[in-house]
């Protein structure tokens, strides 16, 4: 499935920047994650920001956030009207302590560090929420159509490197989320095999949250959990690939393409997790204007998403399984959503 960008690319993005350098001032966004860190320039419109420039920057390689920031406005020395960055970890007083980097990250020192005026740090899952109201129908696919509420209150689900959670309510026409931790939530397993997993991470975690599982490092523990428990043996060549590359694209690959049972029997666990727990945000917040999926994994794994597994989870809630078949799922395809969100936090859209 390919991601649709935020927006096409201008035939002359490179003119622009040289044109608009000297007398336009640009807004800056950032996405801050445990794997990379997006940087993007945006000029300013009236429906929806105009994504000029994008980078993007493993985040491991980086000693301090302000590094990556040094290296993107050394290529892009443009005037810079507001900046907004999305990280994944709490925000508190504007300053953060990611939480799968060594990274603190605060409002202050980058405005003295830079000398911007307005600059914001938001959680990443508030920027993704910022950007549903300027989303276009092409850069969403709906898994279950509902009955949408267009006063209710709607949640995000995204797994990525981690798993983010948030919600977002309605004020007259404006969309305000609501930041949270919720992927760091207990574990509840619904079944036999979902209460050996928790058994079995319990011997290597204290504590087992959504995320342990819910998220790409957590379905390579859930594959590695499957392959040791089966009597399949790990083929070769997916040995070879696992060591060379990314594992949870590898599993994700040999799931869809190639049909290895054990890699399909690790995506189906995931993704029937993946449906309980956007059930149980569904249901916590009430979410009648729907559940959005965000995040780098859910456009990968679109077919399993539209086999019926997460719907039958993310209904199962007993008495309120007839309400949640009410309530529209969809997933967002654009990867650059949470930079589309902090582009708009200082000017947000109506909904």
């Amino acid at each position: 499935m390919k991601i649709l960008p935020v927006e096409p690319w201008p035939s002359t993005g490179k003119e622009n920047i040289v044109t608009h350098r000297e007398n336009t001032d640009f807004i800056l966004a950032g996405d801050i994650g445990g794997t990379k860190t997006n940087l993007a320039l945006f000029l300013p419109r009236f429906a929806r920001h105009h994504l000029v420039e994008n980078e993007s920057y493993a985040s491991q390689d980086a000693a301090e956030f302000h590094e990556v920031l040094e290296k993107f406005l050394k290529k892009y020395p443009v005037n810079v009207k507001s900046a907004c960055f999305g990280i994944a970890g709490p925000v508190r007083n504007g300053r953060s302590k990611t939480t799968n980097l060594p990274w603190e990250v605060s409002e202050d020192d980058l405005k003295a560090r830079f000398g911007w005026e307005k600059v914001r740090l938001i959680n990443d899952l508030t920027a993704t929420a910022l950007a549903i109201p300027v989303l276009s129908e092409t850069e969403l696919r709906t898994i279950n159509p509902g009955e949408p509420d267009p006063a209710g209150t709607i949640g995000v689900v995204a797994p990525g490197t981690g798993l983010g959670i948030a919600l977002a309510v309605r004020k007259e026409q404006e969309l305000i989320p609501l930041a949270s931790e919720g992927g760091h939530v207990d574990f509840a397993p619904r079944n036999e095999m979902q209460f050996d997993l928790l058994q079995h991470l319990w011997k290597q975690w204290h504590h087992v949250s959504v995320e342990r599982i819910v998220s790409g490092p957590g379905l390579h523990t859930v594959y590695s959990w499957l392959r040791k428990k089966s009597n399949d043996p790990e083929p070769a060549r997916l040995t070879e690939r696992l060591a060379e590359s990314d594992p949870p694209r590898i599993i994700t690959e040999a799931a869809l393409a190639d049909g290895d049972p054990v890699c399909v029997q690790a995506l189906d666990l995931f993704v029937s997790i993946l449906g309980a727990v956007a059930g149980d945000v569904a249901l916590t917040g009430l979410t009648t204007g729907g559940i959005y999926l965000g995040g780098g994994i859910p456009p990968k794994i679109l077919p399993k998403l539209q086999s019926g597994k997460f719907m039958d989870s993310f209904t199962d809630k007993g008495r309120f399984s007839r309400l949640m078949s009410t309530i529209p799922v969809k997933v967002i395809l654009n990867e650059r959503a949470a930079l589309l969100g902090a582009a708009h936090f200082f000017e947000p859209r109506i909904f």
